[in-house]
């Protein structure tokens, strides 16, 4: 029976093949367009028109005037506490945190990816914000002001990252819908202080969340953050943990 199946198996037409790859690796494929490929493109567009006019989009200004509308001494507060929880550095010791608990834990692959995702945020948005040379709206005097360039938001790169992170990490538990639901609250209420103090364009924070949203999915797809096997009743770590997959392994045989 075995060999009338591997037969069968090796018998497959190309189209046969084609299309039963296609449906074992459809939720990747989907995943590789609507998390990487789309938010890079938007990235890419925000970026070219920004470089061909500073002045940005339509649409900038009028949104900008129109929250800066909603001004008063209480979104004042909340507008600067929100700003000061969303810096990078404040998000520094939050990420430190997390990844002593996964080296605690011999989590090395959470951890990679955990390393890798931020670090490479803040790489990039340094490195745009370096080519851009992107200045921050003046349309009024801001209560909170920057000096450094505008384009991308690190703001907004870095609560996507933070969330991103948080939401590989509980993926394979009931967590994951709690960090999805308070972060989607969390990276909309940091992008709407940088908008409300003046500081940054809605572009800046769009292109914000599209880079970041195609690098941390990105680097998901290829360190596998998520593929861990259940720890057994002894406490053992999960292998995919502490060894690498198997076509990790033929890489590096190959290379």
């Amino acid at each position: 029976m075995e060999k009338v199946k591997k037969a069968n198996k090796e018998s497959q037409s190309p189209v046969s093949f084609l299309k039963n790859l296609l449906i074992a690796r459809w939720r990747s494929l989907l995943l590789l367009l609507i998390g990487v490929y789309l938010p890079l493109q938007v990235f890419e567009i925000l970026t070219v028109k920004i470089w061909e006019n500073q002045a940005g989009f339509p649409w900038d200004v009028p949104i900008l005037l129109a929250v800066h509308s909603t001004e008063n001494p209480q979104l004042d507060v909340l507008a600067v506490t929100l700003a000061i929880i969303g810096l990078p550095w404040t998000a520094i010791p939050i990420l430190g945190a997390i990844a002593l608990i996964l080296l605690l834990q011999k989590r090395w692959r959470s951890l990679a990816y955990l390393l890798t995702a931020s670090l490479g945020s803040i790489i990039i948005n340094r490195t745009a914000k370096e080519l851009m040379h992107r200045v921050r709206p003046q349309l009024w005097q801001s209560i909170a002001p920057e000096s450094s360039f505008a384009f991308p938001s690190a703001h907004a790169m870095t609560s996507v990252t933070l969330v991103a992170i948080l939401l590989f990490l509980t993926w394979a538990s009931s967590w994951r819908w709690l960090v999805l639901i308070f972060g989607s609250l969390y990276v909309i209420a940091i992008a709407w202080c940088r908008i409300y103090l003046g500081v940054h364009f809605p572009s800046d924070v769009l292109a914000g969340w599209m880079i970041t949203l195609g690098w941390t999915i990105g680097v998901s797809l290829i360190i596998k953050p998520y593929r861990i096997i259940a720890k057994s009743v002894d406490g053992a770590c999960p292998e995919d943990e502490t060894t690498l997959l198997l076509e990790e392994r033929e890489l590096i045989t190959e290379d």
